[in-house]
């Protein structure tokens, strides 16, 4: 079975270099890990995302130097917890002064996971728009025990917490004291209690306060900390400080309690990060103490190069069939989503073939990303015959389906399927299901109906996010209309939103859509200036690329540095943007090689042909016979 893999995915490359090598060639002298105990399926995704790390759809975390973070998907976090002061006295731009001072401790950064694996799609380079696999939320991860199930049951439901209502309601700034009179009016704080506001916190994207709630039950010794524990506070710590913080705090964490779920809470982290020196580092540093290989953590390796190299992924699978680590639904889903994002819808194919021989039927998830790839490939029929079989023979048994289905029917372009599967919500719609209908409608460019059901939300529940509003100012970008963007951002600030880098992203997107890109240009500098919060890598990119566009190398160059200095690790994709501004300018890039390696970053094929076009010493044929 994993020989079918292999060959369905990426020919076998000779060797591997640095610590990649030892990830397939090294002995591994562990042992034999419960397969059982440790797959844990649809669960064991990271988070993109920018989609989206090991517990967020794909978010990502204000911090300093490079190893900033899905989730990315997952995708993937929230940033740093503090707001501004609120003496930043510089308006942003024309219309969305708003944006100035505000701070989203608890947003995310990513569409679902979004990308990620999806959607704002894992928030970075080759993932936005690429990756589609829509990723669940977090604590799961931890849950790897079969005494854990009823916790995993608990997560898909809904479920209420009079501490979590006691926490979101509170100020930032006070949350502890808070939390100190709530116990002293003779409340317990239980076990249950702190898995339920934990579970509710990450639910929302409310990582500070998350943050915040543990290391208050730590300092007021409520609860005595487990291996998962530390874990969730490591996690915490990336998301909301960044990896360089969670490191540290790995050191503080007991010896004893130095377990395999630490060191692959750490891998995600490093992986929502792209970081793939770190994120390869970690994985030997778990062999060489003699922790299991799991499918987890061999998963966390594929998301990874997935992302950065499609090449390493066959190595993957050779360690996997190596050290007898069964695929997990989730280990075909991210394989299934590569030969997709390459347009390879054979070897997609192939891979779901294998995936069915192996008992394996695919899920609603996995068939949400063969519909979008079919789709994006033009195989409509295709792609139609997966959406039927998402319907089953009663959408309204199959309820949960309709948030999936309706934003797929309006890729394919079809109006009138959006409205039978909407009016399949009847008069009761839930709000993921309002939200994928306003995307969907403002991608079908009826800007009319996608406002008359956010009015319809804005009515039917009074506590939205400025997520919620992002979703409507995303189709004004999408279809060009600035006015009533700048309209609702005031709408926004007015309602007391705190706006975090998923708006910033959205106003940026609709200043370069109507052409005034020094506008976006400049909303993105103050914003990130004004804020304590990190703005999207697609931020960056959107605006990269217009540069580019116009041969403007100057500033190609300015949205590069600025790139690096938010934190983000230089890619294939950064190069490629910057290649086509010096192309297109005619002008000639001195030691681009040189900067690529040291970055560590390689070109493709089409990279190299883009590259000695701008070689300055390159010679030509009449330049060699001279010679």
């Amino acid at each position: 079975m994993m020989w079918a893999l292999r060959r369905a995915s990426n020919p076998i490359k000779k060797g591997l270099s640095g610590k990649t090598y030892r990830l397939v060639q090294a002995p591994l002298e562990v042992a034999r890990c419960n397969l059982d105990r440790h797959i844990a399926g649809f669960y064991e995704s990271v988070l993109v995302v920018s989609d989206e790390s090991l517990f967020g759809a794909r978010g990502f975390s204000s911090a300093s130097g490079s190893q900033n973070l899905f989730t990315g998907v997952r995708c993937f976090s929230s940033q740093a917890g503090t707001q501004s002061s609120g003496e930043d006295g510089d308006d942003l731009e024309d219309g969305f002064s708003e944006l100035e001072g505000s701070t989203d401790a608890d947003s995310i950064q990513h569409k679902k996971v979004d990308d990620d694996l999806t959607s704002e799609s894992e928030l970075s380079g080759e993932e936005s728009g690429d990756d589609t696999i829509d990723l669940p939320e977090d604590e799961l991860n931890l849950l790897d025990t079969e005494s854990d199930a009823n916790e995993k049951k608990l997560y898909r439901k809904r479920v209420h917490s009079e501490l979590f209502k006691v926490i979101s309601a509170a100020k930032n700034a006070n949350l502890s004291g808070v939390l100190n009179k709530w116990v002293e009016e003779g409340n317990e704080v239980t076990r249950k209690e702190i898995l339920l506001s934990f579970l509710n916190l990450r639910k929302r994207h409310m990582y500070f306060k998350a943050l915040q709630l543990s290391e208050w039950l730590e300092s007021m010794k409520h609860l005595e900390f487990s291996e998962r524990d530390y874990a969730s506070r490591l996690d915490l710590i990336a998301k909301v400080h960044g990896v360089a913080k969670a490191e540290n705090y790995l050191q503080k964490i007991p010896k004893s309690f130095k377990t395999e779920v630490i060191y692959r809470t750490l891998l995600a982290s490093h992986v929502s990060y792209m970081n793939v020196k770190k994120a390869e580092d970690v994985f030997n540093k778990m062999k060489d103490l003699g922790f299991p290989i799991t499918s987890f953590s061999c998963n966390q390796l594929l998301v990874l190069y997935k992302r950065t190299d499609k090449k390493k992924l066959t190595d993957v699978l050779l360690l996997m069939e190596k050290e007898d680590v069964k695929p997990s639904p989730f280990t075909y889903r991210i394989l299934i989503d590569a030969k997709g994002q390459t347009n390879d819808i054979h070897g997609m194919e192939q891979i779901v073939e294998t995936m069915k021989a192996e008992g394996v039927m695919p899920d609603h998830e996995t068939q949400v990303i063969m519909a979008r790839h079919y789709t994006s490939a033009g195989l409509k029929e295709k792609a139609e015959a997966i959406l039927k079989e998402m319907e089953g023979n009663d959408l309204e048994e199959n309820r949960f389906a309709c948030q999936s289905l309706i934003p797929l029917y309006a890729a394919l372009g079809k109006a009138e399927e959006v409205r039978r599967i909407w009016e399949v919500c009847g008069s009761n719609p839930r709000l993921a299901e309002c939200k994928a209908a306003v995307e969907a409608w403002g991608k079908l460019q009826n800007v009319e109906e996608a406002e008359a059901i956010f009015d319809e939300m804005t009515t039917k529940w009074t506590k939205l996010s400025s997520m919620h509003y992002t979703v409507l100012l995303k189709v004004y970008a999408d279809n060009k209309m600035l006015a009533k963007g700048k309209d609702l951002v005031k709408q926004m600030a007015n309602k007391g939103f705190r706006i975090g880098p998923l708006t910033w992203d959205a106003v940026v997107k609709l200043y370069v859509e109507t052409g005034e890109v020094e506008k976006a240009d400049s909303v993105l500098q103050k914003a990130s200036e004004q804020n304590r919060l990190r703005p999207m890598f697609s931020s960056y990119l959107t605006i990269m690329e217009q540069y580019a566009k116009r041969g403007d190398v100057h500033n190609t160059e300015k949205m590069f540095h600025r790139m690096r200095l938010a934190g983000y690790v230089s890619r294939l994709r950064q190069f490629q943007t910057l290649i086509k501004a010096y192309t297109n300018a005619k002008a000639p890039a001195y030691g681009f090689s040189e900067r690529m390696k040291a970055d560590n970053v390689f070109p493709n094929k089409g990279l190299a042909a883009q590259l000695s076009l701008v070689d300055p010493f390159k010679k030509s044929v009449v330049s060699d016979l001279l010679d």
